[in-house]
C-alpha cells in the first residue's frame, strides 16, 4: 500500500488509510480533521478514543451509536450520574467494548467534567492547538507523528485537572480527529489547508 495520497472509486486523492473499508470513506471525508467544539461533542471524541486504546478505530466506529446509546449521547452531566448499576449494565451491553477500566474512566471523567464550567473543556483542549503555519504538511504517513509535544502536554494538562485514560498518543489521536491539526495528506481531498 502507497504511503501517499491514493485515488478513491471516485478517482480523488485521499489518505490510504481513508481507503481502506467503506466505513471510513465517509468518517475521513467529512469528520476527522474537522474541527469539533462543545463540552458534550469533545467528551464523546475523549471517550471513544480512550476505547479505542489497543484495538483498531474500525472497532469503535462501526460500535459508535451503540455506545451513544449506552452512554446518554455523551452527555456529561447524565453520564455523571451513572451508578454502579450502570456500570454492571455496560459491562454486559454488547454493543460497546466491555472494557472494565475504560468505562470506569468515562464514568470518572464525566463526574470531574460535570464539575467544570460550560465551556471549560472545549477552552482545556482548543488552548493546545498548535499554530498550523509552522507545521509542515505530510506527504506520506510516516510524516504524521503518533504523539506530539502539544499532545504530551494536553495529556498531562487533562490528567492534572482529575481525567483519566488520556496519554500522550491518545490526546494526539483526538487533537486529529477534532481538526487540532490537519494530518490529511498533502493532496488529500479532505485537507482544509
Amino acid at each position: 500500500m502507497s504511503s501517499g495520497p491514493v485515488p478513491g472509486p471516485d478517482g480523488r486523492l485521499r489518505c490510504p488509510w481513508g481507503l481502506s473499508t467503506e466505513d471510513y470513506v465517509a468518517y475521513h471525508d467529512e469528520e476527522w480533521g474537522r474541527p469539533v467544539h462543545g463540552d458534550d461533542a469533545l467528551f464523546e471524541r475523549l471517550c471513544l478514543e480512550a476505547f479505542q486504546s489497543g484495538l483498531s478505530w474500525i472497532t469503535i466506529l462501526r460500535r459508535r451509536e451503540g455506545f451513544r446509546s449506552a452512554f446518554a449521547g455523551f452527555e456529561i452531566a447524565a453520564v455523571a450520574r451513572y451508578t454502579e448499576a450502570d456500570a454492571a449494565r455496560l459491562l454486559a451491553d454488547e454493543g460497546i467494548i466491555r472494557n472494565r477500566a475504560k468505562i470506569d474512566a468515562t464514568l470518572a471523567n464525566a463526574r470531574v467534567l460535570a464539575g467544570w464550567r460550560a465551556g471549560e473543556l472545549d477552552a482545556l483542549i482548543w488552548s493546545y492547538a498548535p499554530d498550523a503555519d509552522g507545521r509542515p504538511v505530510p506527504k506520506t504517513l510516516a510524516d504524521v507523528p503518533a504523539v506530539t509535544d502539544a499532545s504530551t502536554a494536553l495529556s498531562k494538562a487533562l490528567k492534572k485537572r482529575g481525567l483519566r485514560f488520556i496519554g500522550p498518543t491518545t490526546a494526539y489521536a483526538l487533537m486529529q480527529a477534532c481538526g487540532l491539526v490537519d494530518d490529511h495528506l498533502a493532496g488529500c481531498v479532505a485537507r482544509r489547508t
